[in-house]
């Protein structure tokens, strides 16, 4: 089966999400797509509860379909995220699929920054998805990078501001789906009294340990905000 792996924070996880996952079910020659929340984020980020991550994300991927699946793999290797280490897990446990790895337009060069890129660069094709508000750099595409030339574009749309909105007390029904957003207000995530939570990690937006160069810090999501 072929796979596309999908990695953010999520948190929470909308319908910039959900459509990216969409749209890479609907265009790319992939069968499902995992959505990936992380657990640690190496640079210490504040995050919601993982547990309430994967219930947001699990309702955001039951709105599409069963193609669209969650992995909790990042909770399973506990330590400082990095990319290569989680796809090498999934592709040991899962020889069986053929994975791709879902990134923004953004990252296609800030990745070479990322821990053990070189390996990485070889182990999985990327699925570049071009979002709203981002520029990318103009040229040829580097080799295994696949990203459609009609340029369809995913909305503008980012956590951060969810997270500002819902801390105002608004309800951001345009951005977050509704089951999600069902999910915030009944276990009151978000709001301006809320204390910080765990840390959580993000894939692709990670830092080595002390004695390796470290990989710079990008996005909240590596194929959308």
């Amino acid at each position: 089966m072929r796979v596309a792996l999908f990695g953010g924070s999520f948190d929470p996880p909308h319908v910039g999400h959900q459509l990216a996952c969409l749209y890479v079910l609907l265009t790319y020659p992939v069968d499902e797509v995992w959505m990936i929340p992380v657990f640690r984020h190496a640079f210490d980020k504040r995050s919601a509860p993982f547990a309430h991550r994967v219930a947001m994300c699990e309702r955001a991927a039951a709105a599409i379909g069963t193609a669209v699946r969650v992995s909790t793999i990042e909770q399973e290797l506990a330590g400082p995220s990095y990319t290569l280490l989680t796809v090498r897990a999934l592709k040991e446990r899962h020889p069986e699929h053929d994975f791709a790895l879902v990134i923004g337009a953004d990252l296609i060069k800030e990745r070479e920054r990322w821990y053990g890129w070189p390996e990485l660069a070889q182990l999985v094709p990327f699925l570049v998805l071009a979002r709203g508000g981002v520029q990318r750099e103009k040229g040829t595409l580097p080799t295994g990078d696949q990203l459609h030339e009609e340029g369809i574009e995913l909305p503008e749309v980012c956590s951060t501001a969810v997270r500002a909105r819902l801390g105002e007390g608004k309800l951001p029904h345009g951005w977050v789906a509704r089951g999600v957003l069902s999910y915030i207000r009944e276990q009151g995530l978000y709001r301006a009294t809320t204390p910080p939570a765990a840390p959580a990690r993000a894939p692709g937006h990670e830092s080595a340990p002390p004695e390796l160069p470290p990989e710079a810090a990008g996005d909240e999501e590596r194929g959308s905000k």
